[in-house]
């Protein structure tokens, strides 16, 4: 596959624009659905006569699908196009969702959590894909930073929408709501589908088929190349680009940002999931106090996701932005768990914090594309994404069983800890895993 060349002329660029629009309001609806269950806990509980625990189970069937989908995902997108793979998995999440509403039974809750995560995991692959074909490379860092600001917007409107809708209609009903958005949201992309063309079947090379052949043939002639072997070339050509992948895949820069996406989640979970607990607890704050403190960081993050793609377009070297990022968190979280800082100075460095988090999001989607061949990009995003569903599998343990021992204090220190290793991941990245491949697999 190859990737079409970035529009040049005034209609395809428009296009262009609109396709990434399309694309940021997917990786919205994405984040949205991944908040959309945990205001409703309660309530669902007690109407499924369920606890907790079982609830949590069918959370981690979600996490679990789109850790072990998002990878062949990414096949999938660079073998038949990321647009239809964005369009169904949107849609097939969406109506997992409004099916849970439906069909209020815990074995038809738990299926359909599975089936929502096997939907999920098409964003990543799918929606990276998209953006390396229609961006302008000189803007491809803020193109990434719109991606990623849409998601955070997603998780913040969740809770407020289906708490609304559940006031209003109930639970059951907010549910089929949601979900039914995002397959009409499919149905949009769908009749834009056009639009996402990542090259692997293009309108231009079918209608050119007839003349390219003939130029092949005369080319053959000319050079009196032998034909004896074409038999066989197409099932040494998949053979070849099997291994060619694997190589790729099992690289140290693709294993080092695997890693470097495993040590964000664990920075981004210590905070925004167990941060109000741990303040609780280790400084006595209300739950009320704590959150709000912790909101600090969340109403950061995004702006600093959009000053962070401009940065990107702006700087080559995205490992020295990386880098300077992560030690900035180090140094603040470090400094909360150190000592006891007033209420305005916590927020403030969670603020700040917050703002670094973002902004290193399009430089660290910049670095994974310097690392990518031509028409790999829906695999190279797949694999390395799985690092989220890693970390979000690490994580809870991990701070769980410190809140558990009564070492709030510990969840900072493991956040400040994980910055400083996630830096050590950076500096592995370095290097072109592409150009060793990239011939094979073209």
């Amino acid at each position: 596959m190859r990737l079409p060349v970035p529009f040049s002329d005034s209609s395809t660029q428009n296009h262009g624009r609109w396709a990434i629009a399309l694309i940021c309001i997917a990786h919205f609806f994405s984040h949205f659905y991944m908040l959309l269950l945990p205001p409703l806990l309660p309530v669902i509980s007690e109407a499924m006569q369920i606890s907790y625990t079982q609830l949590g189970f069918g959370i981690t069937m979600f996490s679990l699908m789109t850790g072990l989908a998002q990878a062949p995902m990414g096949v999938f997108v660079d073998r038949i196009g990321a647009g239809w793979v964005l369009i169904i998995g949107l849609a097939l999440e969406g109506l997992a969702f409004s099916l849970i509403g439906v069909w209020p039974v815990y074995g038809a809750f738990v299926f359909l959590m599975g089936v929502a995560g096997l939907g999920n995991a098409v964003y990543h692959p799918a929606d990276y894909a998209i953006l390396n074909a229609v961006a302008l490379p000189e803007r491809m860092g803020r193109a990434f930073s719109y991606h990623t600001a849409a998601g955070h917007f997603g998780e913040a409107m969740a809770p407020l929408t289906v708490l609304l809708l559940a006031s209003l209609y109930g639970w059951q009903h907010a549910l089929m709501i949601c979900g039914l958005l995002g397959v009409v949201i499919a149905g949009v992309l769908y009749s834009r589908r056009a639009w996402f063309n990542t090259g692997t079947e293009s309108s231009e090379s079918a209608a050119n088929s007839a003349s390219s052949k003939a130029e092949a043939v005369h080319e053959a002639t000319a050079l009196k190349v032998d034909a004896a072997p074409a038999p066989t070339q197409p099932i040494n050509s998949k053979s070849e680009a099997a291994l060619a992948r694997r190589h790729l895949l099992l690289s140290r820069p693709i294993l080092m940002s695997v890693a470097f996406f495993i040590g964000l989640t664990l920075v981004g979970r210590g905070v925004t999931g167990f941060g109000v607990t741990a303040l609780h607890e280790q400084h006595g704050f209300s739950l009320t106090l704590a959150g709000t403190l912790i909101s600090a960081w969340l109403f950061a993050s995004p702006l600093g996701v959009l000053a962070g793609g401009r940065i990107a377009d702006g700087k080559r070297d995205f490992q020295k932005t990386i880098v300077a990022c992560l030690l900035f968190i180090a140094a603040g979280i470090s400094l909360l768990a150190w000592m006891t800082p007033g209420i305005w100075l916590s927020g403030t460095l969670f603020a700040l914090c917050g703002f670094a988090s973002g902004a290193i999001a399009p430089s660290r989607d910049m670095l994974v594309r310097s690392l990518t061949p031509p028409g790999q990009a829906g695999t190279v995003f797949g694999f390395v994404s799985t690092g989220f569903n890693l970390g979000g599998i690490i994580a809870p343990p991990i701070f769980g069983f410190l809140l558990d021992r009564g070492a709030a204090n510990g969840v900072f220190w493991i956040v400040a800890l994980a910055s400083l290793l996630t830096v050590l991941t950076v500096i592995g990245s370095s290097g072109k895993p592409a150009n060793k491949v990239a011939h094979t697999m073209a």
